[in-house]
């Protein structure tokens, strides 16, 4: 039973409800991090076999957006997301009670990969397009910052849940999260705006969904990218969201307090570095959906992987003193994932509003690909050469290719699908 709300303000609900379950999810991504080392003191597991559960774990959470958009338009966006948010639940609950790798390899890596994959950024594109017909990339960018602001903010409070060498009250908390946000969305998120006598947010009159050229189905993902792997668009939206997935988590999320060990600053004032960047994230994420509603995508995008490679080749350089890590960490926060709003507004014009969270959804695997890369490939030029000063640079000047690609694309409008 949906609660009275008036109408006209109802889309705001399901977008908090939304946020909320971003904001779980993300911080069930980054948990991991924080058990790493009470796992291998509590079971005894190597390095290894641990790390392999979070690898597993960001590969599924990738691959996952897709499948779970067409779902959404199969099974609905409700039941998607209760879904995901039951499979994180039962994922961490069962955690509890492991005694062997594969045990959380299962639960962390496979199980909770599946869930929280769900509920990711793929489900904050369909709510956007399904409610507002203004304002989407406000709305977005809100959306998109609760993602990396969760994974970022909590992980000081995840910190202090392991600080005693414990890692159960981490997944317990994960658990009471998950299994709170259920009842919410089963109350407060209805399919359609219909259902609750609206239209979407910004629509003079209330219009039905586009007409779908085929039956919903989980094989809609792969319609749809044989659909677009025909547009270049696609090519460069995937190829520069790798570049995004090598610059942001995979990077810095995975490296920043390693790094900063080797220059002598202890793990938990690095930490709060991190939360530092997910503080400005919020700010600079939903400042960016505000841009896009207002200028070109493109060269938004332009300006964000700019700004960023130039920041991550200044990077290993600086001082690291307070003050020179504090500005480095306000202005790269403010840029974390800036380039989710405009990259959903260009596959919005690309591939028309019914495709188009499916394609963010294959669009988000590359962003995941690259973090990947950066992940395994930052570890292995550290134990190389001693330093992470190469991986910097070469994040860096990533970073500055995929600025010149939208450089190099800026005179062609995208080709605009019909709905």
């Amino acid at each position: 039973m949906i609660p009275r709300v008036p109408p006209r303000f109802y889309a705001y609900v399901v977008v908090a409800v939304t946020f909320l379950a971003l904001l779980v999810s993300a911080g069930l991504r980054s948990a991991p991090g924080v058990m790493m080392v009470p796992l291998e003191m509590h079971f005894g597991w190597d390095r290894a076999t641990i790390s392999a559960s979070a690898a597993i774990g960001i590969f599924i959470y990738g691959l996952v957006g897709p499948f779970a958009a067409a779902l959404m338009q199969s099974i609905g966006i409700r039941r998607t997301m209760l879904g995901g948010l039951g499979l994180m639940a039962a994922a961490t609950i069962a955690s509890l009670k492991m005694t062997e790798p594969w045990h959380y390899v299962l639960s962390w890596g496979v199980v909770s990969g599946i869930g929280s994959g769900a509920v990711a950024s793929v489900l904050g594109a369909a709510v956007v397009n399904r409610w507002f017909a203004t304002r989407q990339g406000l709305v977005m960018g809100m959306l998109s910052a609760s993602t990396a602001t969760g994974a970022l903010v909590f992980l000081p409070v995840l910190a202090w849940l392991s600080s005693a060498g414990d890692w159960k009250p981490v997944a317990t908390a994960v658990s009471i999260a998950a299994l709170a946000l259920i009842p919410l969305v089963w109350l407060l998120i209805p399919e359609h705006p219909g259902d609750v006598g609206t239209g979407r947010f910004g629509e003079a009159e209330p219009t039905a969904p586009p007409a779908m050229k085929q039956a919903a189905t989980p094989l809609l993902a792969f319609e749809a990218l044989f659909r677009a792997s025909r547009n270049p668009v696609f090519w460069l939206l995937f190829s520069t969201f790798f570049v995004c997935g090598l610059t942001t988590n995979g990077l810095i999320g995975t490296h920043m307090i390693a790094f900063c060990g080797d220059h002598g600053i202890a793990p938990v004032a690095a930490a709060g570095l991190l939360s530092m960047m997910g503080v400005f994230d919020l700010i600079g994420t939903t400042a960016s959906g505000w841009l896009t509603d207002r200028y070109d995508p493109r060269k938004l995008l332009m300006v964000y992987y700019g700004l960023r490679g130039a920041s991550l080749i200044a990077l290993p350089f600086i001082d690291f003193s307070a003050l020179s890590l504090t500005v480095f960490a306000v202005f790269y926060g403010l840029d974390w994932i800036a380039t989710v709003p405009p990259t959903v507004k260009l596959s919005n014009q690309a591939f028309g509003e019914r495709d188009a969270p499916v394609m963010f959804g294959w669009i988000m695997v590359g962003h995941q690909l690259g973090a990947a890369t950066a992940a395994f490939g930052a570890g292995a030029i550290r134990e190389a050469t001693g330093t992470y000063l190469p991986a910097f640079v070469i994040a860096g000047l990533f970073g500055l290719i995929a600025s010149g690609l939208f450089v190099a694309g800026g005179r062609a409008a995208p080709r605009t699908a019909a709905a």
